[in-house]
C-alpha cells in the first residue's frame, strides 16, 4: 500500500448504518483511521456495523462511537459535529452518505410534491447542513502535513466526500426527483471546494452508478426487467460492489487526493461516457 493512502485521524460517516456509507467505514478502519463516528437516523444499525468494523481496523488504536441524527435538523446536524470535536479534538474525514430514492417513478408532470420535498429535504438540505457544519468546525482546527517521497507538504485542516450519483450528470426516465438533488449535490461539492479550499477543506464526491446493495438486489428481484436494462448500459454487466465506491472514498479522504479538490470521481464503469444500446 502507498504511504500516502494511508489514514490516521478522525472521521465521521453521515449514513454509516448500511449501504455504501457501511462500507465506508470498513474501508476507513482498514485504510487506519484512528476514530469513526458513525451518525444515522438507524441507530442500532450504527451500533452494529461500528462493532463489525473492528475486525477491518488497521489502527491499534481503533475506536468507535455513535450519533442518532437526522441530516434535515440543523440542530442536530450541528449537536452531531460538536460531539465528534468535544469528545475526538478534531474532524479529519467527513462522509456523507444519508440520502433516500426516488420511490415511486413518475413522469415530470405526474410528480408528487410530498415526495419531491421529501427527497430534496434529505438530499439536498441535508447534505447542505452536514457540509455547512463540517467545514464550519474544520476551518478553526490546525492544519496537518504529510512527508512523501518529494518531501513534506501542506494536506490541510481536513477532507468531505460526499455520495452523488450518475444522475449527477444525467437522468433516468422517472426519477426526477432523485436526479434533481443529486445534481445539487455535486453543485454544493463544487462551491465548498471553491469555498474552503483556501483553509485547507477539500470536498469531492463520489458519483457511482448501479450499486450492488440490498435495495439493488430487492429491486432486480422485483422487476427482472430492471436487471437486464443494467445489464445492457454497463459494459461490463455488473453493478459495482459497494466496496468498489468506499474504497474511492478513503482514497478521497487520503493524502494521495491532497490536490484533488471542488470534483468528482465518477464510478461508472463508462456508462456516462456514451449510450450502449447492446
Amino acid at each position: 500500500m502507498l504511504s500516502s493512502t494511508r489514514l490516521d485521524g478522525i472521521a465521521l460517516v453521515v449514513g454509516g448504518a448500511s449501504g455504501i456509507g457501511q462500507q465506508a467505514v470498513y474501508s476507513l478502519a482498514e485504510a487506519g483511521a484512528e476514530v469513526i463516528v458513525l451518525a444515522d437516523l438507524n441507530e442500532e444499525g450504527a451500533i452494529a456495523t461500528a462493532e463489525e468494523s473492528k475486525q477491518y481496523a488497521s489502527n491499534k488504536n481503533y475506536r468507535t462511537a455513535t450519533f442518532k441524527v437526522d441530516v434535515t435538523d440543523a440542530e442536530q446536524v450541528h449537536g452531531m459535529v460538536d460531539f465528534v470535536v468535544r469528545e475526538f479534538g478534531r474532524l479529519d474525514y467527513c462522509v456523507n452518505s444519508a440520502g433516500v430514492d426516488n420511490g415511486i417513478h413518475a413522469p415530470v408532470a405526474d410528480t408528487d410534491i410530498d415526495n419531491f420535498n421529501k427527497v430534496q429535504d434529505v438530499n439536498s438540505k441535508g447534505l447542505m447542513l452536514c457540509v455547512r457544519a463540517e467545514a464550519a468546525a474544520m476551518r478553526k482546527q490546525e492544519p496537518r502535513t504529510f512527508r512523501g517521497r518529494s518531501g513534506e507538504r501542506d494536506i490541510g485542516r481536513g477532507a468531505i466526500v460526499n455520495m452523488a450519483s450518475a444522475n449527477s450528470f444525467a437522468g433516468l426516465p422517472g426519477k426526477m426527483s432523485y436526479t434533481v438533488s443529486k445534481h445539487a449535490a455535486l453543485a454544493l461539492t463544487k462551491m465548498a471546494g471553491m469555498d474552503h479550499a483556501s483553509e485547507g477543506i477539500r470536498c469531492n464526491a463520489v458519483c457511482p452508478t448501479w450499486v450492488q446493495t440490498p435495495l439493488l438486489d430487492i429491486e432486480f428481484q422485483k422487476n427482472p426487467q430492471s436487471y437486464a436494462e443494467m445489464s445492457a448500459v454497463v459494459p461490463i454487466k455488473r453493478a459495482a460492489k459497494c466496496e468498489e465506491v468506499s474504497d474511492a472514498i478513503a482514497f478521497l479522504c487520503s493524502p494521495a487526493a491532497s490536490y484533488i479538490n471542488g470534483t468528482s470521481l465518477v464510478i461508472d464503469c463508462a456508462v456516462t461516457t456514451t449510450i450502449r444500446l447492446h
